[in-house]
């Protein structure tokens, strides 16, 4: 009798092991495919946002900026974002601002304006080459503050205005807000007032608005320019403050805008064209007086490799 129970008990482990076995092997099977779904769907998914243009992962780009936007212009899909709602103050990216109130103005561009003294900046005592007393045409003033980023030609359009720089102010914000720039405000013409703030999800608004105007991109984008004294006849020359319009750089730029205060860091906006593809780029609070030009390399760089040029369309 015991031989007989301990035979029926061997036989009960024995089918207790295979069942367990079987139980181990299945569980495993399914975890490893589980995994394999798993990852094909996010394999899929990645591909996916990729072809459409949506947002590409931020690892796959590091930028010295602390604030950075890439949108499609034709399509507004944004291509890369990061900290687009961090308050900045923005600095000389102000004058983009300033340039649309001034076309919006009608105002006479061959109309001549006077540097006055009221125009010398006495918050940070920037430089300038515009004298005090120097006159040139309300068109040179408006290229000299978007090419050469010059203050007192940011000062003195505000002045001239109808009403003032109060009156110039107040419709630098109301074009904001016409245009959704939420979190955006403006109290000068020039941006030398830290209080002058906004985010890379409203700049990037500014620029596609900006871009309308000819005259803005025109001057924004020339890299250099003499203009002559009306008092002695003596050329004055005016550099871009954006390095890659000065150089052979490789760069196709509709417009560009760059800023810079020791509150503001370095900040760059960009509308060009990358492997046929018109992008608006935004960037700001960049340490290092180079690292937002490194970063619009990056940029451009990682654009190339992740979308290819597509022959014929922009």
């Amino acid at each position: 009798m015991s031989l007989f129970l301990a035979h029926k008990r061997a036989r009960f482990l024995f089918h207790r092991v295979i069942l367990c076995a079987f139980l181990s092997w299945n569980l495993t099977e399914l975890a490893e495919a589980k995994d394999d779904s798993s990852h094909r769907i996010k394999s899929m998914a990645k591909r996916s946002s990729i072809q459409s243009g949506r947002i590409a992962p931020a690892k796959a780009l590091s930028l010295r900026s602390n604030a950075a936007l890439v949108t499609d212009v034709n399509t507004g899909a944004v291509l890369y974002e990061k900290n687009i709602d961090v308050v900045h103050p923005i600095a000389s990216l102000t004058k983009l601002m300033t340039a649309m109130v001034i076309l919006d103005s009608g105002l006479p561009l061959d109309a001549t304006i006077r540097v006055e003294s009221s125009d010398i900046d006495l918050e940070r005592g920037s430089r300038s080459k515009m004298r005090i007393g120097e006159v040139l045409p309300r068109r040179d003033f408006l290229r000299l503050a978007l090419m050469s980023s010059e203050n007192r030609a940011a000062a003195a359009l505000a002045r001239t205005y109808p009403g003032g720089q109060a009156r110039f102010v107040s419709m630098m914000n109301r074009r904001a807000a016409e245009i959704g720039m939420a979190s955006t405000w403006f109290v000068d013409s020039s941006g030398l007032s830290h209080t002058n703030a906004s985010t890379a999800r409203d700049l990037a608004k500014m620029v596609a608005a900006a871009a309308r105007y000819d005259l803005i991109r025109q001057y924004s984008t020339t890299p250099e320019v003499a203009l002559t004294r009306f008092d002695s006849g003596q050329q004055i020359a005016y550099r871009n403050t954006n390095l890659l319009l000065r150089r052979n750089t490789g760069w196709e730029i509709n417009l560009s805008k760059t800023g810079f205060l020791n509150v503001a860091g370095y900040c760059l906006l960009l509308q060009a064209k990358i492997s046929n593809r018109l992008v608006n780029i935004v960037l700001l609070d960049s340490w290092g007086r180079y690292s937002r030009l490194g970063d619009a390399h990056r940029i451009k760089k990682w654009l190339q490799n992740r979308y290819p040029a597509a022959p014929g369309k922009m």
